[in-house]
């Protein structure tokens, strides 16, 4: 493997998406990455199967294909992404990086009997991975990979594979069906403290090379039914599926023709309870499962996610398209609050023909972005959900009455006196301050307000019955702040495998104790919070800092007349015309840089940003109080000034579609540097 084409993966690992609820889906991509950065220079004039959709089964829940993985990663190398990787400076973090990528992959296709390293040089053409459910509980992962031109290194590939699985105490067995090599993998030896641990499954790898394809799986039987169908595919393929067929039409809509992308798919419901029942907690997990909550409540009405990805797509040095595929219920108008069922009603987008910043959105901050929504739909739809992630019917009814009748309360009517004076604009603001510590991080909630005099008596009402909120009066306007009387490192506790999130069925106190716990949990995520209402907004903000630079801001000092800002708005009108629903810009550079000072100090875990409590919560052990160990080393990192070029910007949109919703998106390269950007420039910084 040459440098340059193994380091593409260290760029587009450091660009994923923090792990969530499909973690496994996502070490996928990860995996999928690396194999591809590792591709050798001979790839097949002519492809040596049909298109995995359409040899994968109909049960396919999952899917990530790469038709042309050489082209592929030469398109990341053209990029800034790919520039920035061969940056000299770069060089010992992308060889440590590169390290414990390498030691992470073999965890993630262990169970595949493989590791990164072994596909790096067997890809002749096309690469695939599927999650298939052949029955209910049961969850299959089959990886196909056309080996054309690369046939020999594949056998030897095969007889590595042995060795190392018998090395590791697994057992051959019997060939399936003659010809597919199956070898049982050893079980682990449960833990003393998994008293409540479900018995281990067999796990078994199956191994066949046979023509110009190799198939790997951890079920024979599927395995088996992907090689017979090679050769013409399959009529119940998952090409066959509506869902898959309109997500692929419209991911792929407007994109170059070129094959050098990466595409994707998830039926994200299926996927999730096929995993969940497939791969058992070791340990009793606590709180509500959120996968459950939310079908119940009607948001299983998404039937499937999928995209594309290209690098150096003309003069976008990325761009990235996702479909939200949601169609109506049988029968329901498209255009009705009732298409969907329960909380799911919150999913109401009103369009806009254009979304631009508004003045008082200052020129230097990181990022910015709004999005039109049905707020009041959102609040009248929001009482079962509520309810159900408490455990307690009528606990959202109860909270909203004691806010209107408890006489020490603050007496006011949420929906009459705050939600019905609301518009359905709502806008981020992020940024951050200097010298960059774990507490840098900004950012600026601001919901339109159709009645802003309303609202700011009634945010005056109910801030001022409580004790911990601090009335300061500064720019001709009201503040209140939020007083911090805690000096622990605030969690933002989010149920996930190994989270923990109160719930009533699981713990003793009284249905008032629950809700001041949740109120607890809303003050930890924004513990420095100011509070106010100006420029026609209810402004929710992380610290009372970033607030008065919003409050103080000049109209000739806004985002909306940066360069930069101008550049992206033309380029993302012309990929995406009106009408839409979401609008927003970032800069990379301004972006990364808190993240990546505190990974370069091993500090990320101890962030007390959003961010980083979302990723503590998510990456964490679930303990209450702990603090989870750094993933990735940085301390080889450069000085961030010796790369900061590589980092341009990035713009992103939505819109409604008649069948649920599109995400775009582009990066561009880094601009040549103007005199607005610099009178721009945050003092504080």
């Amino acid at each position: 493997m040459d440098r340059i084409s193994n380091d593409r993966i260290q760029g587009w690992c450091l660009t994923m998406p923090p792990r969530c609820l499909l973690r496994a889906f996502a070490s996928w991509l990860c995996a999928i990455y690396f194999v591809v950065c590792c591709v050798g220079s001979v790839m097949a004039d002519e492809p040596a199967f049909p298109e995995s959709q359409a040899i994968f089964p109909d049960t396919t829940v999952a899917w990530i294909s790469i038709a042309d993985p050489e082209d592929f990663g030469a398109s990341f190398d053209r990029t800034q992404y790919g520039r920035l990787l061969r940056d000299p400076s770069m060089e010992a973090f992308v060889t440590s990086f590169r390290e414990q990528l390498s030691k992470a992959g073999k965890q993630r296709l262990g169970k595949l009997g493989l590791t990164l390293e072994d596909l790096g040089e067997i890809p002749g053409g096309e690469i695939a991975i599927a999650a298939i459910v052949p029955e209910a509980g049961r969850l299959a992962t089959v990886l196909l990979v056309d080996t054309s031109g690369h046939e020999e290194e594949t056998e030897a590939l095969l007889e590595e594979i042995e060795e190392r699985l018998l090395e590791q105490k697994a057992e051959r067995l019997a060939d399936y069906e003659e010809k597919i090599r199956v070898y049982r993998l050893p079980q682990e030896d449960p833990s003393a403290d998994d008293v409540d641990a479900a018995e281990p499954e067999e796990q078994v790898v199956a191994v066949v090379h046979e023509g110009k394809a190799l198939v790997v799986g951890d079920d024979p039987v599927q395995v088996s039914h992907v090689l017979a169908v090679l050769d013409n595919g399959r009529q119940d393929c998952l090409a066959s599926i509506e869902r898959f067929a309109k997500v692929s039409e419209e991911s792929m809509k407007d994109l170059a023709t070129s094959p050098s992308k990466l595409r994707w798919y998830i039926s994200p419901f299926e996927f999730a309870a096929a995993y969940k029942l497939a791969h058992p907690p070791k340990k009793r997990q606590k709180g509500p499962d959120y996968v459950e909550i939310l079908g119940r409540q009607g948001f299983d009405a998404v039937q499937a996610l999928g995209g594309a990805i290209m690098f150096d797509d003309g003069p976008h040095q990325m761009r990235h398209q996702t479909i939200v595929y949601a169609p109506p219920l049988p029968g329901r108008d498209p255009s009705s609050v009732e298409r969907y069922d329960l909380a799911a009603r919150m999913l109401r987008f009103p369009e806009s023909a254009e979304i631009q910043p508004y003045s008082w959105v200052p020129a230097g901050v990181s990022s910015w972005s709004s999005l039109q929504w049905d707020i009041e739909t959102a609040f009248q739809s929001a009482e079962s959900l509520v309810d159900d992630v408490v455990g307690e019917k009528g606990v959202f009814d109860d909270v909203i009455a004691s806010l209107k009748e408890d006489p020490d309360g603050p007496q006011i009517d949420v929906e009459a006196d705050l939600i019905a004076c609301l518009g359905k604009r709502v806008t981020l603001i992020g940024d951050y301050e200097e010298p960059i510590d774990i507490d840098s991080d900004r950012l600026v909630i601001a919901v339109e307000a159709i009645d802003p005099e309303k609202v700011a008596a009634t945010v005056g009402k109910s801030m001022s019955t409580d004790p911990d909120m601090r009335r300061i009066e500064a720019h001709g306007v009201v503040i209140w702040e939020l007083i911090d009387r805690s000096m622990e490192i605030p969690t933002l506790e989010i149920e996930t495998p190994g989270g923990i999130v109160a719930h009533a069925d699981q713990e003793e106190d009284s249905p008032s104790e629950r809700r001041r716990k949740l109120r607890e949990k809303e003050e930890k995520l924004l513990p420095h919070s100011a509070v106010t209402v100006a420029h026609g907004h209810l402004l929710i903000a992380s610290h009372r800092d970033i607030l008065e630079r919003v409050l103080t801001m000049s109209d000739s000092n806004s985002l909306a007349n940066m360069g930069d800002y101008k550049r992206m708005d033309t380029v993302l009108k012309k990929l995406y015309p009106s009408p839409i629903i979401l609008w927003g810009f970032g800069r990379s550079d301004e972006s990364i840089r808190p993240a990546f000072e505190m990974l370069k100090r091993g500090a990320m875990p101890k962030s007390k940003s959003v961010t980083g409590q979302l990723l503590n919560s998510l990456l964490g052990d679930g303990e209450p109080g702990s603090v989870r160990d750094q993933k990735i080393d940085g301390s080889t990192l450069p000085d961030f000034e010796l790369i900061e070029r590589y980092f341009g910007t990035s713009g992103f949109v939505m819109q409604n579609l008649k069948d649920g919703w599109r995400l775009g998106g582009i990066t561009l390269a880094r601009p040549e540097a103007t005199q607005d950007q610099a009178v721009a420039t945050n003092p504080n910084k």
